[in-house]
């Protein structure tokens, strides 16, 4: 059971970008209406057509927001990294959740009701500009994956990918290894491509010398190629 003391640290650590435009009664509310869940590896967290209940804070862990597409084929939408807000679109839409979200790894995630946050929002400005502001990077982001999954390569595609991972989790402490161990079937979601092609192109670029695999273990050799190809392949 977590102390009062301690869930309103947490809050206001871990929520700290809603926390900063909250009034001191507001603060409170969110704290008296905040939960702290754990979730196992691959553990859902929420499902397609599953009513939007939650404004969901991950504390720590991985999260990875997908969707079925045609013949169960599984699209990686969005990975999400610690401090990250998700899972409150499909409530402001007045629609159910039109993908999945799910536990990467063991993770920690707090949760505050959208209730909540909707009656907070009609009544701070700031607040509401917060979400406009993260829904509207959110769709920017989300117009510029559509173009780079229709119009790239496959060798494009996964060099995005694996860079995008090093953007989102970092490296391990010999500043190479993905701080994230993903499968082949995982890497081709993120890449729209087949787990075949994906397992196919790796082994690309490790003939290229761009990376190093060992299992689910990637290291970055070549990060400026990596770019390049990227960008233009």
């Amino acid at each position: 059971m977590i102390k009062k003391s301690d869930l309103e640290q947490i809050v206001s650590e871990d929520m700290s970008e809603i926390w900063a435009v909250l009034r001191p009664d507001e603060k409170r509310e969110i704290i008296d209406n905040f939960s702290v869940q754990h979730f196992k590896k691959n553990q859902i967290i929420y499902g397609e057509k599953d009513d939007p209940e939650f404004l969901w804070c991950l504390l720590n862990g991985k999260v990875k927001m997908y969707k079925s597409g045609v013949g169960d084929r599984v699209q990686i939408l969005r990975l999400y990294r610690p401090l990250q807000y998700f899972g409150y679109r499909a409530y402001f839409a007045r629609e159910t959740y039109v993908s999945s979200a799910a536990a990467f790894e063991a993770s920690t995630l707090g949760c505050v009701p959208m209730e909540l946050v909707e009656k907070l929002i009609r009544k701070n400005n700031d607040l509401a500009m917060f979400f406009i502001h993260e829904l509207s990077r959110n769709l920017g982001g989300s117009d510029t994956k559509i173009v780079n999954l229709t119009q790239k390569h496959i060798r494009g595609r996964l060099a995005e990918a694996l860079l995008i991972l090093a953007s989102n989790y970092g490296y391990e402490e010999d500043g190479m290894s993905l701080r994230i161990y993903m499968s082949r079937e995982d890497l081709a979601s993120l890449s729209n491509m087949t787990t075949s092609n994906a397992i196919r192109t790796l082994a690309v670029f490790v003939e290229e010398k761009l990376i190093f695999v060992d299992g689910r273990r990637i290291k970055i050799i070549n990060e400026p190629q990596l770019r390049k190809i990227s960008k233009f392949g």
